[in-house]
Parts: structure tokens; sequence; C-alpha cells
């Protein structure tokens, strides 16, 4: 099991420290929700904050483009600092074009669907990217509570890559729920809240254990 914290929750004033505690405590990826206003109802950071943290550590940077088109921005995220990118199919009619960019670049290319899209909306890509991330609340805001039903989608797309492939599950993630993704078939786990809290190492250990 990958743990991919979100930095969606860290603190902005010392997020290098965040950061560094959450790589110190084992954590080998980190997750960067990118948000436009449009497809989500929230805005969050782009480039310059993926610049300003790469420098800082080696973590795989697992870019979330949670945006409109992202066929426009595929580029500049990965020239930024990305090492994967993932992208929505809801918020493009350029599937392939999207996969083909990142591919371009030799990164880890990543499809997510949202907790109301069926596996079937991205069934004829699997084969084509390196991970699918399967969305277990409502794109947008941090802190929501788990989506039971997704964990049927993370079965049905384990069963139909089999036991390599890379399935992510985000949202509303806890140390009370964390078993079930991971029953369910996910690999990948992303963590926000669960993680930047006050005990950043300590609450990485326990998720990881």
């Amino acid at each position: 099991m990958i743990l991919s914290p979100s930095i969606l929750s860290a603190d902005f004033g010392i997020l290098a420290e965040q950061i560094k505690k959450a790589e110190n405590a084992g954590a080998e990826w980190l997750h960067i929700d990118v948000m436009d206003g449009h497809f989500v109802p929230n805005i969050s950071f782009a480039m310059p904050v993926i610049k300003s943290i790469r420098k800082y550590t080696d973590m795989f940077f697992d870019v979330h483009l949670m945006i409109e088109k992202p066929e426009r921005y595929i580029e500049e995220f990965i020239k930024s600092g990305a090492d994967g990118v993932t992208f929505h199919v809801e918020a493009t009619e350029n599937v392939r074009e999207c996969i083909n960019l990142i591919k371009k670049y030799n990164k880890f290319a990543g499809i997510s669907i949202n907790p109301n899209t069926p596996v079937s909306e991205i069934k004829e890509y699997l084969d084509e990217v390196d991970m699918a991330l399967v969305m277990s609340v409502e794109p947008g805001y941090g802190g929501q509570k788990y989506i039971d039903a997704v964990n049927d989608k993370i079965r049905e797309i384990r069963a139909k890559k089999g036991a390599d492939f890379f399935i992510e599950v985000d949202g509303g993630i806890t140390k009370d729920n964390i078993d079930i993704a991971i029953e369910a078939g996910a690999n990948v786990i992303v963590a926000g809240t669960s993680v930047f809290n006050d005990d950043i190492e300590g609450s990485v250990k326990e998720l990881m254990r």
C-alpha cells in the first residue's frame, strides 16, 4: 500500500516542514490537488506551489487535476515537477490526448472518476494508463465522509486489471476505514486531514501499519 498525503489539508505557512515530516514517517507519494473553481466548486494551488516545494523533497508528486480541459495544462504541470498526472474523464472530451501528453514525457498517467460516474466510462482506457483514481467523496473539499458505494467500483477495476495495477482512492479516508478501501482492492491511499494534523508522523505510521 502506498500512502499519498494530500497537501490540501496542510498548513501552507509551514508546508515544507510538514511535507518533510510525512516523508520521514514513511510516506512515499505526495498528493497535490489542483482545482479551478469550474470543474469543482473550489480553487486551490497551481504550478508555482509545485515548483516551490519540489526543491524540498524527492517524494513522488501525485498531481490530481480537478480542472476543465486538463489537456491545456498537463505539460506545464509536468515541467513544474509532477511525477504523475491524473485527470478526470468527466472534465475532457480529449481523453487520449491527455494520456498521450503525459506519456510523451514518460510520466505516470492516471484517470479518475467521480462517485457517480460508472467504471464503464473509463474501461476502454484502463490498458493505456498506469492508475485509476476512484473518488470516494464529491471532489472539491477535504474533510468529507467516505462513500461506501465506491467500493464496488474499486472491486470492478481490480477484477479487470489484476493485482499489479494501481488503484487510488481519494476522500474521507481515516484509520477506521482505510482497511475497507484496501480490502476492496485499492493500493494507493490519499489522506488529507487524517495526516496533516498535530501529529503528522504518528498519523502516517498509523495509516501505514
